[in-house]
Protein backbone atom coordinates (compact mmCIF):
# COMPACT_ATOMS: atom_id res chain seq x y z
CA UNK A 1 0.00 0.00 0.00
CA UNK A 2 1.22 3.52 -0.91
CA UNK A 3 1.40 5.43 2.39
CA UNK A 4 1.08 8.87 0.74
CA UNK A 5 -1.97 7.73 -1.20
CA UNK A 6 -3.53 6.35 1.97
CA UNK A 7 -2.90 9.64 3.77
CA UNK A 8 -4.46 11.60 0.89
CA UNK A 9 -7.52 9.35 0.94
CA UNK A 10 -7.84 9.85 4.67
CA UNK A 11 -7.60 13.63 4.37
CA UNK A 12 -10.12 13.72 1.55
CA UNK A 13 -12.49 11.61 3.60
CA UNK A 14 -12.05 13.83 6.64
CA UNK A 15 -12.69 16.97 4.60
CA UNK A 16 -15.77 15.42 3.01
CA UNK A 17 -17.09 14.33 6.40
CA UNK A 18 -16.48 17.78 7.87
CA UNK A 19 -18.27 19.41 4.93
CA UNK A 20 -21.18 17.02 5.29
CA UNK A 21 -21.43 17.76 9.00
CA UNK A 22 -21.29 21.52 8.33
CA UNK A 23 -23.99 21.21 5.67
CA UNK A 24 -26.11 19.19 8.07
CA UNK A 25 -25.68 21.84 10.77
CA UNK A 26 -26.54 24.59 8.27
CA UNK A 27 -29.76 22.83 7.32
CA UNK A 28 -30.58 22.16 10.96
CA UNK A 29 -29.84 25.76 11.94
CA UNK A 30 -32.01 27.07 9.11
CA UNK A 31 -34.84 24.74 10.13
CA UNK A 32 -34.50 25.82 13.76
CA UNK A 33 -34.50 29.49 12.75
CA UNK A 34 -37.61 29.00 10.62
CA UNK A 35 -39.33 27.14 13.45
CA UNK A 36 -38.30 29.84 15.94
CA UNK A 37 -39.65 32.59 13.66
CA UNK A 38 -42.93 30.74 13.26
CA UNK A 39 -43.23 30.31 17.03
CA UNK A 40 -42.45 33.99 17.54
CA UNK A 41 -45.08 35.00 14.97
CA UNK A 42 -47.71 32.87 16.65
CA UNK A 43 -46.85 34.25 20.07
CA UNK A 44 -46.69 37.98 19.30
CA UNK A 45 -48.40 38.32 15.89
CA UNK A 46 -45.87 40.97 14.91
CA UNK A 47 -46.91 43.85 12.63
CA UNK A 48 -44.34 46.11 10.97
CA UNK A 49 -46.08 49.47 10.52
CA UNK A 50 -43.47 50.97 8.21
CA UNK A 51 -42.66 49.04 5.06
CA UNK A 52 -42.28 50.16 1.44
CA UNK A 53 -42.66 48.20 -1.80
CA UNK A 54 -39.68 47.79 -4.14
CA UNK A 55 -37.41 49.50 -1.64
CA UNK A 56 -33.78 48.85 -0.68
CA UNK A 57 -33.40 46.15 -3.32
CA UNK A 58 -36.43 44.13 -2.21
CA UNK A 59 -39.26 43.03 -4.46
CA UNK A 60 -42.42 41.49 -3.04
CA UNK A 61 -41.04 37.96 -2.82
CA UNK A 62 -37.87 39.05 -1.00
CA UNK A 63 -39.94 41.17 1.39
CA UNK A 64 -42.10 38.19 2.36
CA UNK A 65 -39.05 35.97 2.77
CA UNK A 66 -37.50 38.57 5.06
CA UNK A 67 -40.71 38.83 7.11
CA UNK A 68 -40.89 35.05 7.41
CA UNK A 69 -37.29 34.83 8.61
CA UNK A 70 -38.02 37.32 11.41
CA UNK A 71 -41.49 36.09 12.32
CA UNK A 72 -43.33 39.19 11.10
CA UNK A 73 -46.95 38.37 10.33
CA UNK A 74 -48.04 41.48 8.45
CA UNK A 75 -46.74 44.89 7.37
CA UNK A 76 -48.25 48.23 6.50
CA UNK A 77 -47.16 48.92 2.93
CA UNK A 78 -46.69 52.65 2.38
CA UNK A 79 -46.12 54.82 -0.65
CA UNK A 80 -44.21 58.10 -0.82
CA UNK A 81 -46.08 60.31 -3.23
CA UNK A 82 -44.11 63.49 -3.89
CA UNK A 83 -42.95 65.48 -6.90
CA UNK A 84 -39.42 64.73 -8.09
CA UNK A 85 -38.17 68.11 -6.88
CA UNK A 86 -38.94 67.07 -3.28
CA UNK A 87 -36.96 63.81 -3.35
CA UNK A 88 -33.30 63.92 -2.40
CA UNK A 89 -30.90 62.27 -4.89
CA UNK A 90 -29.64 60.32 -1.90
CA UNK A 91 -32.72 58.12 -2.18
CA UNK A 92 -32.23 57.15 -5.80
CA UNK A 93 -30.18 54.03 -5.09
CA UNK A 94 -32.92 52.78 -2.75
CA UNK A 95 -36.00 53.44 -4.87
CA UNK A 96 -37.62 51.70 -7.82
CA UNK A 97 -35.53 52.99 -10.78
CA UNK A 98 -38.66 53.08 -12.93
CA UNK A 99 -40.23 55.73 -10.73
CA UNK A 100 -37.72 57.44 -8.39
CA UNK A 101 -40.44 57.60 -5.79
CA UNK A 102 -42.53 55.01 -3.95
CA UNK A 103 -45.61 54.75 -6.10
CA UNK A 104 -49.11 53.81 -5.04
CA UNK A 105 -49.10 51.51 -8.08
CA UNK A 106 -46.28 49.50 -6.46
CA UNK A 107 -48.20 49.32 -3.18
CA UNK A 108 -51.19 47.92 -5.04
CA UNK A 109 -49.16 45.39 -7.05
CA UNK A 110 -47.33 43.95 -4.04
CA UNK A 111 -50.27 44.00 -1.63
CA UNK A 112 -52.56 42.31 -4.18
CA UNK A 113 -49.91 39.63 -4.82
CA UNK A 114 -49.65 38.94 -1.06
CA UNK A 115 -53.00 40.04 0.40
CA UNK A 116 -52.54 38.13 3.65
CA UNK A 117 -49.25 39.84 4.43
CA UNK A 118 -49.63 43.51 3.53
CA UNK A 119 -52.02 46.32 4.47
CA UNK A 120 -51.98 49.05 1.79
CA UNK A 121 -51.39 52.71 2.54
CA UNK A 122 -50.96 55.83 0.43
CA UNK A 123 -51.24 59.61 0.50
CA UNK A 124 -52.66 62.35 -1.68
CA UNK A 125 -51.34 65.80 -2.50
CA UNK A 126 -53.16 68.10 -0.07
CA UNK A 127 -52.86 70.96 -2.56
CA UNK A 128 -55.05 69.14 -5.06
CA UNK A 129 -58.62 70.43 -4.72
CA UNK A 130 -60.06 66.92 -5.07
CA UNK A 131 -57.57 65.11 -2.82
CA UNK A 132 -60.29 63.93 -0.35
CA UNK A 133 -62.37 62.42 -3.14
CA UNK A 134 -59.33 60.63 -4.59
CA UNK A 135 -58.42 59.31 -1.14
CA UNK A 136 -61.96 57.99 -0.66
CA UNK A 137 -61.68 56.21 -4.00
CA UNK A 138 -58.38 54.62 -2.92
CA UNK A 139 -60.10 53.32 0.21
CA UNK A 140 -63.12 51.98 -1.65
CA UNK A 141 -61.33 50.42 -4.63
CA UNK A 142 -57.95 49.33 -3.28
CA UNK A 143 -58.64 48.88 0.43
CA UNK A 144 -56.27 51.59 1.63
CA UNK A 145 -56.26 51.68 5.43
CA UNK A 146 -53.36 54.00 6.28
CA UNK A 147 -52.51 57.53 5.12
CA UNK A 148 -48.77 57.29 4.77
CA UNK A 149 -46.01 57.86 4.44
CA UNK A 150 -46.83 61.57 4.34
CA UNK A 151 -43.53 63.27 3.57
CA UNK A 152 -43.83 66.66 1.91
CA UNK A 153 -42.02 69.99 1.82
CA UNK A 154 -45.03 71.66 3.39
CA UNK A 155 -45.67 72.72 6.93
CA UNK A 156 -48.10 70.23 8.41
CA UNK A 157 -50.17 73.07 9.85
CA UNK A 158 -50.80 74.30 6.30
CA UNK A 159 -54.61 74.73 5.86
CA UNK A 160 -54.60 72.28 2.94
CA UNK A 161 -52.83 69.65 5.06
CA UNK A 162 -55.20 70.19 7.99
CA UNK A 163 -58.20 69.78 5.68
CA UNK A 164 -56.90 66.44 4.46
CA UNK A 165 -55.84 65.26 7.92
CA UNK A 166 -59.32 65.99 9.22
CA UNK A 167 -60.81 63.91 6.43
CA UNK A 168 -58.44 61.04 7.27
CA UNK A 169 -60.03 61.03 10.71
CA UNK A 170 -63.48 60.77 9.14
CA UNK A 171 -62.29 57.78 7.08
CA UNK A 172 -60.62 56.15 10.08
CA UNK A 173 -57.15 56.32 8.51
CA UNK A 174 -54.16 56.93 10.81
CA UNK A 175 -51.73 59.51 9.39
CA UNK A 176 -48.12 58.30 9.43
CA UNK A 177 -45.89 61.33 8.82
CA UNK A 178 -42.20 62.01 8.29
CA UNK A 179 -40.73 65.09 9.99
CA UNK A 180 -37.34 66.61 9.13
CA UNK A 181 -36.39 70.09 10.29
CA UNK A 182 -33.99 72.78 9.11
CA UNK A 183 -30.71 72.62 11.03
CA UNK A 184 -29.56 74.29 13.19
CA UNK A 185 -33.02 74.51 14.75
CA UNK A 186 -34.72 77.88 14.60
CA UNK A 187 -32.45 79.30 11.91
CA UNK A 188 -32.95 80.32 8.30
CA UNK A 189 -31.99 77.73 5.70
CA UNK A 190 -28.51 78.87 4.61
CA UNK A 191 -28.05 76.03 2.12
CA UNK A 192 -30.50 73.65 0.52
CA UNK A 193 -31.78 71.11 3.03
CA UNK A 194 -34.28 68.26 2.58
CA UNK A 195 -36.75 69.31 5.26
CA UNK A 196 -40.27 67.87 5.47
CA UNK A 197 -43.22 69.05 7.57
CA UNK A 198 -41.79 72.14 9.20
CA UNK A 199 -41.13 71.42 12.86
CA UNK A 200 -42.76 70.00 15.98
CA UNK A 201 -44.95 73.10 16.42
CA UNK A 202 -46.67 72.29 13.13
CA UNK A 203 -47.33 68.77 14.41
CA UNK A 204 -48.85 70.11 17.61
CA UNK A 205 -51.22 72.34 15.63
CA UNK A 206 -52.37 69.33 13.61
CA UNK A 207 -52.88 67.30 16.80
CA UNK A 208 -54.95 70.07 18.33
CA UNK A 209 -57.04 70.94 15.27
CA UNK A 210 -57.72 67.33 14.20
CA UNK A 211 -58.46 65.61 17.52
CA UNK A 212 -60.31 62.72 15.85
CA UNK A 213 -57.35 61.86 13.62
CA UNK A 214 -54.58 59.55 14.82
CA UNK A 215 -51.09 60.82 13.97
CA UNK A 216 -48.03 58.54 13.96
CA UNK A 217 -44.69 60.35 14.18
CA UNK A 218 -41.53 59.21 12.43
CA UNK A 219 -38.09 60.44 11.28
CA UNK A 220 -35.28 62.61 12.70
CA UNK A 221 -37.30 65.80 13.19
CA UNK A 222 -39.77 63.87 15.34
CA UNK A 223 -37.47 61.64 17.39
CA UNK A 224 -34.95 64.37 18.25
CA UNK A 225 -37.76 65.89 20.38
CA UNK A 226 -37.53 63.03 22.85
CA UNK A 227 -34.78 64.99 24.61
CA UNK A 228 -35.04 68.38 26.26
CA UNK A 229 -31.89 69.65 24.51
CA UNK A 230 -33.30 69.32 20.98
CA UNK A 231 -33.00 73.06 20.29
CA UNK A 232 -29.28 72.94 21.00
CA UNK A 233 -28.66 69.74 19.03
CA UNK A 234 -27.14 70.32 15.58
CA UNK A 235 -27.24 66.70 14.37
CA UNK A 236 -30.19 64.94 12.75
CA UNK A 237 -29.21 61.71 14.54
CA UNK A 238 -27.85 62.60 17.99
CA UNK A 239 -26.44 59.19 18.88
CA UNK A 240 -24.94 58.20 22.19
CA UNK A 241 -26.12 61.25 24.13
CA UNK A 242 -28.15 60.85 27.34
CA UNK A 243 -31.77 61.96 27.11
CA UNK A 244 -32.32 65.25 28.89
CA UNK A 245 -35.56 66.03 30.79
CA UNK A 246 -38.16 68.26 29.18
CA UNK A 247 -38.47 66.66 25.73
CA UNK A 248 -41.37 68.11 23.76
CA UNK A 249 -42.28 64.65 22.49
CA UNK A 250 -42.99 63.56 26.06
CA UNK A 251 -45.23 66.57 26.62
CA UNK A 252 -47.15 65.97 23.39
CA UNK A 253 -47.73 62.31 24.28
CA UNK A 254 -49.03 63.36 27.68
CA UNK A 255 -51.25 66.10 26.28
CA UNK A 256 -52.62 64.53 23.06
CA UNK A 257 -53.96 61.01 23.07
CA UNK A 258 -54.11 61.00 19.24
CA UNK A 259 -50.28 60.93 18.93
CA UNK A 260 -48.45 57.64 18.40
CA UNK A 261 -44.75 56.85 17.77
CA UNK A 262 -43.25 54.75 14.96
CA UNK A 263 -39.84 53.46 16.11
CA UNK A 264 -38.62 52.62 12.60
CA UNK A 265 -35.48 53.58 10.67
CA UNK A 266 -32.24 55.01 11.98
CA UNK A 267 -34.08 57.88 13.64
CA UNK A 268 -36.20 55.71 15.92
CA UNK A 269 -33.38 53.25 16.59
CA UNK A 270 -30.89 56.03 17.41
CA UNK A 271 -33.31 57.75 19.77
CA UNK A 272 -34.08 54.52 21.63
CA UNK A 273 -30.43 53.48 21.97
CA UNK A 274 -29.19 56.80 23.37
CA UNK A 275 -30.14 55.99 26.95
CA UNK A 276 -31.44 52.46 27.53
CA UNK A 277 -32.59 53.11 31.08
CA UNK A 278 -34.69 56.03 29.85
CA UNK A 279 -35.91 54.00 26.86
CA UNK A 280 -37.27 51.17 28.96
CA UNK A 281 -39.23 53.60 31.14
CA UNK A 282 -40.42 55.52 28.05
CA UNK A 283 -41.73 52.36 26.38
CA UNK A 284 -43.51 51.24 29.54
CA UNK A 285 -44.99 54.68 30.26
CA UNK A 286 -46.34 55.04 26.70
CA UNK A 287 -46.87 51.36 25.96
CA UNK A 288 -50.27 51.97 24.36
CA UNK A 289 -48.89 54.38 21.76
CA UNK A 290 -45.62 52.87 20.56
CA UNK A 291 -45.63 50.99 17.25
CA UNK A 292 -43.00 48.57 15.97
CA UNK A 293 -41.72 49.45 12.50
CA UNK A 294 -38.50 49.06 10.53
CA UNK A 295 -38.43 51.06 7.26
CA UNK A 296 -35.67 48.62 6.34
CA UNK A 297 -35.07 44.87 6.33
CA UNK A 298 -32.80 44.34 9.34
CA UNK A 299 -33.64 42.82 12.72
CA UNK A 300 -32.10 45.57 14.86
CA UNK A 301 -35.39 47.07 16.08
CA UNK A 302 -36.67 43.65 17.11
CA UNK A 303 -33.35 42.81 18.74
CA UNK A 304 -33.46 46.04 20.73
CA UNK A 305 -37.01 45.47 21.98
CA UNK A 306 -36.27 41.94 23.12
CA UNK A 307 -32.99 42.99 24.79
CA UNK A 308 -34.77 45.47 27.08
CA UNK A 309 -36.60 42.70 29.00
CA UNK A 310 -39.89 44.57 28.86
CA UNK A 311 -42.95 43.16 30.61
CA UNK A 312 -44.70 40.65 28.37
CA UNK A 313 -47.86 42.73 28.09
CA UNK A 314 -45.86 45.80 26.99
CA UNK A 315 -43.95 43.83 24.36
CA UNK A 316 -47.18 42.41 22.92
CA UNK A 317 -48.68 45.88 22.58
CA UNK A 318 -45.66 47.36 20.84
CA UNK A 319 -45.07 44.42 18.50
CA UNK A 320 -48.61 44.14 17.23
CA UNK A 321 -51.57 44.86 19.49
CA UNK A 322 -51.32 48.65 19.18
CA UNK A 323 -51.18 48.43 15.39
CA UNK A 324 -54.23 46.14 15.33
CA UNK A 325 -56.06 48.60 17.55
CA UNK A 326 -55.58 51.30 14.88
CA UNK A 327 -55.95 49.06 11.83
CA UNK A 328 -57.59 45.69 12.65
CA UNK A 329 -55.73 42.83 10.98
Amino acid sequence: MNRDWSRRDFLRGAVAATAAMAASRTVADAAAQETGAADLRRKYRIIDVHCHPRWLGHNGRKMVENMDALGIEKAWLLSWEAPAREISPGYHDRLNPLALRIRFEDVIAVSEAYPDRFIPGTTMDPQEPYAPQKLKSAVDIFGVRVFGEFKRRLRYDNPDCLRLFHYCGELGLPVLFHLDIVLPPGTLQQRWQWWYGGDITAVETALRMCPNTVFIGHAPGFWREISGDADQERSSYPAGKPIQPGGRLIRLLEQYDNLYCDISAGSGYTALTRDLEFTKKFLIDFQDRILFGRDEFSSRHLDLLFSLELPEAVLRKILGDNARKLVPA
